[in-house]
């Protein structure tokens, strides 16, 4: 029997993680017959040019929260995006009466699970866990919080990983004119993603003879823009230039079509995720990259200490330019152990890959479905 899917999230062209995964959710979800809308999440009025958004929620509108629950209650199964930055009101909390006014079956995916969080944060995130029917976290980490941290019960708890499109394309032959591996990030650009500890490694990689070039891809992060303008990336590249290696880091500051990164991707000898937080339990670029067949240096967030302890990457101190400079060093020198790291990542790609990922949300959704019809009334 056909299905009908509303998600609640943010949604191209909105440039954001968040907006970035529904709409691979949006594609890959759908099985012929079935109907995926959206109802798209807000700062303020936008041009709608998708045919499946429905409707749109405007942060800090309490009659287009009404709204915008009425129209997921005609769906059979609502998919809730919650990061608390999206929604109206501090950390978001205007989510919660939306929420409270949903009887559709419901399932929340929290990108966020924090492990110190505000007594608000904390409130907020309890709020939407009671008003889920099931809660998907992306990571075994996440749901440890989720049962330990927050008393969340167990059978209310899903791991369904993040998603990562099909990007294992054997790898591209360098450039003309260049033999230089390339070392890639990409992602928003701001505060916290480290990239100054991983300039830093590259003056050190430079000074021990070893030639490799730093692409660091992706905008900056469009409320990063809206608070400083680009201070970040002007550091960056100021501290490129003082470090000595101007010529070896390269910036695109363009967020990227999927297909264009898939080919920035296929061309990377590895992907370096230098990023300063500890509280981490989800990186879609992590994702991306293992699904690639990309060997991964990481700094030792949360996900990426789950995802890379089997042999995928190297794990370094977070704000440690010694530790990354070693790291790459060893990816791109060691014998063999590039070539480890991408059987391994290999071997997970096929339960990351969105129609993987895609067949488990379909599936908690048709079991949330018949457990909501054989409930009492």
């Amino acid at each position: 029997m056909p299905t009908r899917y509303a998600l609640l999230s943010t949604y191209p062209p909105t440039q954001c993680g968040l907006a970035t995964f529904a709409a691979a959710l949006v594609a890959h979800l759908p099985r012929p017959g079935d109907q995926v809308a959206v109802v798209r999440v807000l700062d303020e009025p936008a041009a709608c040019p998708a045919s499946e958004v429905v409707h749109d929620l405007v942060a800090g509108s309490v009659a287009g929260a009404a709204a915008a629950a009425d129209v997921l209650n005609s769906f059979d199964v609502v998919i809730v995006q919650h990061e608390y930055g999206i929604y109206g009101g501090p950390d978001g909390q205007d989510i919660l009466s939306l929420l409270a006014a949903l009887y559709a079956p419901t399932i929340v995916v929290l990108h966020t699970v924090l492990a110190q969080p505000t007594p608000r944060q904390r409130a907020i995130l309890h709020g939407v866990i009671a008003a889920a029917g099931a809660v998907v976290t992306m990571t075994h980490t996440a749901r440890s919080r989720l049962v330990d941290g927050y008393g969340t019960p167990p059978e209310k708890v899903f791991v369904i990983p993040h998603g990562a499109a099909d990007n294992r394309a054997p790898a591209s032959s360098p450039e003309a004119g260049t033999t230089r591996p390339r070392v890639l990030t990409w992602g928003l650009l701001g505060p916290g993603k480290g990239i100054e500890h991983a300039i830093d490694a590259m003056a050190m990689l430079r000074a021990r003879g070893l030639h490799a070039d730093y692409q660091i891809a992706g905008q900056t992060h469009p409320r990063v823009l809206d608070r400083d303008g680009e201070a970040y990336r002007d550091a960056l590249m100021a501290r490129a230039q003082h470090r000595g290696v101007a010529d070896r880091v390269h910036f695109d500051g363009r967020f990227l079509p999927a297909a264009a990164l898939g080919q920035l991707i296929s061309g990377a000898a590895v992907v370096l995720l230098p990023y300063d937080s500890l509280e981490q339990v989800t990186s879609g670029v992590l994702i991306e990259a293992v699904a690639a067949g990309k060997p991964v240096v990481s700094t030792c967030f949360p996900h990426a200490v789950e995802l890379l302890g089997g042999g995928a990457g190297l794990l370094v101190g977070r704000q440690d330019p010694a530790g990354i400079a070693r790291a790459l060093q060893r990816v791109l020198t060691e014998p063999g152990l590039s070539a480890r790291m991408s059987r391994c990542c290999a071997d997970l790609a096929p339960y990351l890959l969105w129609p993987a990922v895609a067949r488990s949300y379909r599936e908690l959704a048709s079991w949330l479905a018949s457990e909501r019809a054989g409930a009492p009334a």
